[in-house]
C-alpha cells in the first residue's frame, strides 16, 4: 500500500471569522420523534447555501467535496435510537453528495459498530452501486495495522477513515456529556480509534484536541453537519427524556471547533430553561473546545467574536 502524505494546515481560516449556520424548524421533528425528511433536506440545503454564499446546495458541497472523492459520513450511534445521529440526516447528506456529482458507491455512512448502526435504524450495505453503510467492525474492515503515536494519542485508526475514504463529512449529534461537558463534532472522532476509553481523564482534555490534530483526521475532515434535532442537555451521553429537547435544528460549518462552541452555547441556554446550572458551574466546562483552538492545535475558533453565527428559521 502506498505511503500517504497528509497536510498540516488548519481546518479554519486563520485570518477570517468562522461561519456557523444554525437552521431550525418547529415542524421537522414531531413529539413522537418522527422526522420530516423533506423539510430536513430543505434545512440542510439552506444551511449549506448560507455557509458558502451559493444559491444551490450542490454547488455549495463542491466547496468541500469533488466528484472524484470517496466520502465518509461519520455518524454517532453509541447511545441508541433516541440520542444518536438520525438516519434521515445521513440519508439527506448522502443524496445531496450524489446530486453534487459524487458516485453513490463512493459514499460510506459509517460508525464503529454494526450493531449500534442497526439499533439506531441504519440499514447495513457493504457493496453494490448504492450508498454503503458499514462499520469498523464489519467483516474485512477493522483497524489499521500500525499504531499512530501523536501528541498524547497512541491508537489504531479505523480503515474506513484511513484507507476507504479521502474526505470526511462529520455528522455528530449534539448532547451533554458527563465527562467532557458536551459531545459534538470533535468528540465524534473518538469513534474512529480502537481505544477511546483510554482518553477520558481530565474531561477528555487534551485528548480530544490531540486526536483531531492528527494529520489523517485534520486533512480529511472538510465539513460538519450536526444533528441538533433532539438535544440531550443533561445526563448525557445516554438518553434521559426529562432533559431531552426537540430543538429541531441542524448546525452547519467547516470549522469543527466553532460548531462545537456554538453547540456549547445552545446546551447552556437549554440548561437554563430546565433550571440547571451552566456546564461551567456544574464543573463540566468543555475544556477540549478551547484546547482545540489554542496555538498548539489551531483547529478552529472558540470565541464569540471570532465566529459569524447565522440563525435561520424555516
Amino acid at each position: 500500500m502506498p505511503l500517504r502524505k497528509y497536510s498540516m494546515s488548519p481546518v479554519g481560516n486563520t485570518f477570517k471569522k468562522s461561519k456557523v449556520v444554525v437552521v431550525k424548524s418547529p415542524k421537522v421533528i414531531s413529539s413522537s420523534g418522527k422526522v420530516d425528511q423533506t423539510l430536513l433536506s430543505e434545512m440542510v440545503r439552506r444551511g449549506l447555501c448560507k455557509l458558502t454564499q451559493e444559491s444551490k446546495a450542490e454547488d455549495a458541497l463542491r466547496h468541500f467535496v469533488s466528484p472524484k472523492d470517496q466520502v465518509g459520513l461519520k455518524v454517532n450511534c453509541l447511545a441508541g435510537k433516541m440520542a444518536s445521529t438520525h438516519p434521515e440526516v445521513a440519508l439527506v447528506c448522502a443524496n445531496l453528495l450524489k446530486d453534487s456529482g459524487v458516485k453513490a458507491k463512493d459514499i460510506i455512512i459509517w460508525d464503529r459498530s454494526a450493531s449500534e448502526l442497526e439499533e439506531v435504524g441504519f440499514t447495513l450495505n457493504s457493496n453494490g452501486d448504492d450508498f454503503r453503510c458499514l462499520a469498523t467492525d464489519s467483516k474485512g474492515i477493522g483497524y489499521s495495522y500500525d499504531l499512530i503515536n501523536y501528541m498524547n494519542i497512541g491508537s489504531l485508526l479505523s480503515r474506513v477513515l484511513d484507507e476507504y475514504t479521502n474526505v470526511q463529512v462529520n455528522l455528530p449529534v449534539l448532547k451533554d456529556h458527563g465527562l467532557s461537558g458536551i459531545t459534538c463534532s470533535l468528540k465524534n472522532l473518538f469513534g474512529v480509534i480502537h481505544n477511546p476509553n483510554k482518553y477520558h481523564d481530565n474531561g477528555c482534555d487534551p485528548f480530544i484536541a490531540d486526536l483531531n490534530a492528527l494529520p489523517q483526521i485534520r486533512e480529511k475532515q472538510r465539513l460538519v453537519i450536526c444533528d441538533a434535532l433532539r438535544i440531550q442537555c443533561n445526563g448525557g451521553p445516554s438518553y434521559h427524556p426529562q432533559w431531552a429537547e426537540n430543538f429541531g435544528g441542524i448546525i452547519v460549518g467547516d470549522d469543527p471547533v466553532a460548531v462545537d462552541f456554538v453547540g456549547y452555547q445552545i446546551i447552556d441556554k437549554l440548561r437554563g430553561r430546565y433550571k440547571l446550572p451552566t456546564l461551567e458551574k456544574a464543573g463540566r466546562k468543555p475544556k477540549h473546545i478551547f484546547t482545540s483552538a489554542d496555538e498548539k492545535h489551531n483547529l478552529g475558533k472558540a470565541k464569540s467574536e471570532e465566529i459569524d453565527l447565522v440563525e435561520i428559521v424555516v
